[in-house]
């Protein structure tokens, strides 16, 4: 069995060329992309004279990166953040007052999402709401399964999973599930309106603001905000409305 050289396959690299391009273009790419290519080699380290070498390189190796595992930090647990208090307001940061410029951003956010939809609504601006992140919101709860709920208004401090945390006008954090209750958020909406007009020119235009109200039905909203934002949502019929 005839093994081909090297000479052989620059022949034939050379006859596949001249078929495709003129003689001196085939030549030279022959010559700086064949002939002359650079050929990288990654340096490594050479193998061990035994067997029994090879073993104590892999049991270092292996005994490495458990201590390199060891010495990261790990993440803390779900018991371990409940047990600090990691989600919890303190009593001293229970003010209205403190959440007010996060209920600000939060307007600036869901308007800048909305887009032009924040004018006209409907089931696009739907879509875009339910996959919205509420913390900050200002919502109340205009009906419950609870009768002692209605009417519980204030910012949401944190959108969880199974419930919405209020902090009240009152300084007050309320926990209001979101099964069998629906909240009401106002987004408000700048209008531009004319004003009445002179003979010479217009007297100018005075800017007014209409809210854009909606309702949230807790039972179709239980997921955390982050499993929102990825989530597709659609319209369909259910038989709790």
């Amino acid at each position: 069995m005839l093994v081909p050289t090297k000479k052989d396959h620059q022949s034939i690299a050379a006859d596949l060329l001249n078929r495709a391009f003129e003689p001196e273009e085939a030549t030279k790419i022959l010559t700086e992309k064949v002939i002359q290519r650079p050929l990288f080699l990654c340096p490594t380290s050479p193998p061990p004279a035994d067997a029994r070498r090879a073993r104590q390189l892999a049991a270092k190796r292996a005994k490495e990166q458990r201590r390199t595992k060891a010495l990261k930090p790990k993440p803390l647990s779900a018991t371990q953040r409940k047990k600090q208090g990691l989600y919890q307001i303190p009593k001293e940061g229970q003010k209205y007052k403190l959440f007010e410029p996060l209920h600000n951003l939060w307007l600036g956010y869901i308007t800048e999402i909305l887009g032009n939809e924040v004018y006209t609504g409907g089931e696009a601006a739907g879509a875009k709401l339910a996959s919205a992140d509420f913390h900050g919101a200002g919502v109340e709860v205009v009906r419950s399964g609870c009768v002692s709920r209605v009417g519980i208004k204030g910012i949401v401090v944190k959108d969880g999973k199974f419930a919405f945390e209020i902090i009240t006008v009152k300084n007050k954090v309320k926990l209001v599930p979101k099964e069998g209750t629906i909240f009401r958020v106002e987004v408000p909406v700048p209008m531009i309106t004319k004003t009445t007009e002179t003979t010479e020119a217009k007297e100018g235009e005075e800017k007014k603001e209409s809210n854009m109200v909606f309702e949230l039905h807790g039972d179709q909203f239980k997921l955390r905000s982050a499993d929102r934002a990825t989530r597709k949502f659609r319209a369909h019929f259910s038989k709790t409305l």
